[in-house]
């Protein structure tokens, strides 16, 4: 088995990072993002309803607190260790004092009726997003408030009867040390970045050439189709990331054909070379115009039903993919490998 590729066929992964405003209250309020939050009660049973029509197996890595059913079970459930973060930007427990009873008092930190919902639906497969949007790289985090927040997250997940074996990083900070946590705690995959440098994870703001490149990449190929193989790293099963599904935009909406274009050819790589295309976002992107993303999403899903006629190119959960990876790995009695993308 070269370079940690495992033969599997080509596979179509999606994961959805589920975080409401836990994922983006350092750069805007509940009222500057309003309408995309509130805009994921629509959107979420609208995806649903998609993936069920095409049989669609679907990660959705949640954020450990939108679980809770209310502000005592949320409160009974944070880690004694936590991230001492440099930015104070970056601490989400700064937001706990403002936050409201339940989920009919405050929709926009609290999600347990869409949990549910998702938990509930065919083929989809509830993941950890870390209990609180935790950023491994950034400066004042330690080994041991990560392993606390995976630990509560696990916790509050099990009261409400799933059992996380995934996890997505939040903003894709991933480091060799949180890995063989995740592999102590039991979790057997994760969502790493195309090997692209401009989508290398790291602490703090991109810089913004790397934002330019990711924009430019989504309607002209900069490289490769960016396609990979599961490998194992750290004990834990890289599911890789292939395209960020952006948002559907005025100002870009000319461009939304070209967009899909550039999804359908790698797409179709992916089926022919027997690859894994993943394709990630999060439902707040879909929240100010639902119906012009989940058509975007259903022609996206269209193409990928043509595929699978034709190619057997098969949608999997991460967790799937993960437990295909390991076996097949077992089968041929040879060691995994991996290309290593993660430094201690």
């Amino acid at each position: 088995m070269e370079n940690g590729r495992s033969g599997l066929g080509g596979r179509f992964v999606i994961s959805l990072d589920f975080e409401l405003h836990w994922g983006v209250r350092d750069q805007w309020s509940v009222d500057q993002y309003r309408s995309n939050l509130l805009g994921v009660r629509e959107v979420v049973p609208r995806i649903l309803e998609l993936f069920e029509g095409c049989q669609i197996h679907a990660t959705w890595a949640t954020v450990g607190f939108l679980m809770a059913e209310d502000r005592d079970e949320l409160l009974d459930h944070l880690p004694d260790v936590r991230g001492a973060y440099m930015d104070p930007r970056l601490d989400p427990y700064t937001e706990l004092p403002t936050v409201g009873q339940n989920e009919r008092d405050d929709p926009f930190h609290y999600a347990p009726s869409l949990v549910q919902l998702v938990a509930m639906a065919p083929d989809q497969e509830i993941a950890t997003h870390t209990l609180s949007h935790f950023y491994v790289l950034d400066p004042g985090v330690s080994d041991d408030a990560f392993r606390a927040d995976i630990k509560a997250a696990l916790g509050l997940a099990a009261s409400h009867h799933l059992a996380p074996t995934s996890i997505v990083f939040p903003r894709n900070q991933v480091s060799a040390p949180a890995l063989r946590i995740c592999q102590e705690l039991g979790l057997t995959a994760f969502r790493g970045t195309e090997r692209a440098w401009y989508q290398h994870p790291r602490r703090g703001t991109d810089p913004q050439i790397a934002r330019v490149c990711r924009l430019v990449d989504a309607y002209v190929p900069l490289g490769t189709h960016h396609l990979q193989h599961a490998h194992e790293v750290s004990g834990v099963v890289n599911v890789p990331q292939t395209r960020f599904l952006r948002p559907c935009h005025g100002s870009f909406g000319r461009l939304d054909a070209v967009r899909l274009a550039r999804i359908d050819a790698a797409m179709t790589a992916a089926a022919e070379a027997q690859k894994i295309f993943h394709l990630w976002w999060h439902p707040h992107n879909f929240g100010a115009d639902p119906a012009s993303n989940l058509a975007f999403l259903a022609k996206i899903i269209e193409r990928y039903a043509r595929l699978r006629d034709s190619f057997g190119f098969n949608s999997m959960t991460m967790c799937e993919v993960a437990d295909e990876y390991r076996s097949a790995t077992r089968a041929s009695g040879l060691q995994a490998s991996s290309p290593k993308p993660f430094g201690d």
